[in-house]
């Protein structure tokens, strides 16, 4: 049975987490209302919270970035409009990787075996050159291959080998990618 009370009593962040959060809240409005084109801008508000920004990195305005400082992207990779990014632990986006609109990469959850359902943070990792489309969920501690493709729609729930497109829910192997 569920501990409300233990639940909400236990220190899910930290104090200088807290603080982030705070300052990342006052500044969204700088990166949520900058012009489309403007990556450069929003490239330089992501690293000034922490995230590491590769060169030549989209991530456009309507992006939701939860936790900069919990953000790695590499060279050449795109975050669309309106992709919700609830870094709570660590997401990793390699080389050349496009997060389509809509998609939701999700690194948090409750541990559902324990009375005070505690908070995990597992880490997600996309590998270079791989494509996550619109609308598709991946959740907490997935990694997708290189090269791999995440459906429309798709519900990533499992680790998803390279070079490889799933699709539906739960994602499904459809076929190699060549």
């Amino acid at each position: 049975m569920l501990d409300v009370a233990q639940n909400r009593q236990a220190k899910k962040y930290t104090s200088g987490e807290m603080i982030r959060r705070i300052l990342w809240t006052i500044a969204q409005p700088l990166f949520r209302f900058s012009p489309r084109p403007c990556f450069g801008w929003r490239r330089f508000l992501l690293r000034a919270f922490g995230a590491k920004i590769g060169r030549r990195v989209h991530v456009y305005p309507s992006a939701t970035i939860y936790f900069p400082w919990n953000l790695r992207v590499e060279d050449e990779s795109a975050i669309g409009e309106q992709a919700f990014i609830y870094n709570l632990g660590p997401v990793t986006l390699g080389s050349r990787v496009t997060i389509s609109h809509r998609a939701h990469l999700c690194a948090g959850t409750h541990d559902h075996t324990k009375a005070d359902f505690p908070l995990l943070r597992p880490a997600i990792v996309i590998g270079s050159d791989a494509w996550i489309c619109a609308d598709a969920f991946v959740g907490p501690g997935v990694t997708v291959g290189e090269g791999a493709i995440v459906g429309a729609r798709a519900v990533a729930i499992k680790d998803v080998n390279p070079r490889t497109i799933v699709v539906g829910n739960p994602a499904r192997e459809t076929k190699k990618r060549q």
